[in-house]
């Protein structure tokens, strides 16, 4: 295993083709700085132009927390214009996440709330522990979930279960996050890193052309009308077919072996 470090906070470490992206603040619970936000930036950045990464595992290296949210100590000593100043790097930050264009994954435990549950809600699949909880609770300090949350979390769990939890700023616990749909995976308590690589390294066996033109049609086809999806669904599929990795998929398949994909 290697790791890259970007800045004090944010670490890349390489399994295989599997990366994983550390969340390695741990004295602040992970809370998203200004300079924690740029050098997350800078590693979904790296991240999204290495054609060798087939899968981003994000985790987290405190024993209590995914990540508390936007780090409210610093916001506290901010002007209305360094608030202004920092909001593009927080943007930077959530989006980078969002537009890996490579499959996804968040190891959630403890404490994923605000900046850190959009953080999860980012990614493509949500591991949590038992230990897990999550929520959107910005409206209780004066703000609105401003990472991604108003949108991509009626999209995991529809527009009146999304406004419900935004607008009461509740907390929700493993066990209830799962039932609404709010995480994907519930497992044993501090086995979400292992399930979410475990996981990594089985999706990690397939193609990485398909991976990433099935992540594109997943992502673009949401929300449109069925018509326009299938156009996208279409578009996703030529880029893939006449690939050399569809080539060596029904090569291996025919031959009875495993794949040696020669991706991009």
């Amino acid at each position: 295993m290697s790791e890259q470090r970007f800045g004090e906070w944010i670490a890349v470490r390489r399994h295989g083709h599997v990366a994983e992206l550390v969340l390695d603040r741990p004295k602040a619970m992970n809370a998203v700085s200004s300079e924690l936000a740029r050098r997350l930036g800078e590693a979904t950045s790296a991240l999204g132009a290495d054609d060798s990464v087939r899968v981003v595992v994000l985790t987290s290296t405190h024993e209590r927390a995914f990540c508390v949210g936007a780090d409210l100590k610093e916001r506290n000593s901010f002007t209305d214009a360094e608030l202004g100043r920092q909001r593009p790097h927080a943007r930077a930050a959530y989006t980078g996440v969002l537009e890996l264009p490579m499959p996804t994954i968040a190891a959630v435990h403890g404490f994923a709330l605000g900046g850190g549950f959009e953080l999860a809600l980012s990614c493509d699949v949500i591991v949590a522990d038992t230990t897990a909880v999550v929520g959107l609770p910005e409206v209780s300090v004066g703000v609105i979930p401003g990472g991604g949350g108003t949108q991509l979390l009626p999209r995991r769990v529809g527009a009146a279960r999304a406004a419900e939890l935004i607008f009461s700023a509740r907390r929700v616990e493993a066990e209830e996050a799962g039932r609404l749909g709010l995480v994907d995976r519930v497992v044993g308590e501090g086995q979400d890193r292992a399930e979410a690589l475990a996981l990594a390294e089985r999706i990690a066996s397939n193609s990485p052309v398909g991976l990433r033109a099935a992540k594109r049609a997943l992502r673009l086809g949401h929300g449109l009308d069925l018509r326009a999806g299938l156009e996208v669904e279409d578009a996703a599929w030529r880029s893939v077919a006449f690939s050399g990795d569809r080539a060596e998929g029904v090569a291996a398949f025919n031959e009875k072996r495993k794949p040696d994909w020669p991706g991009f």
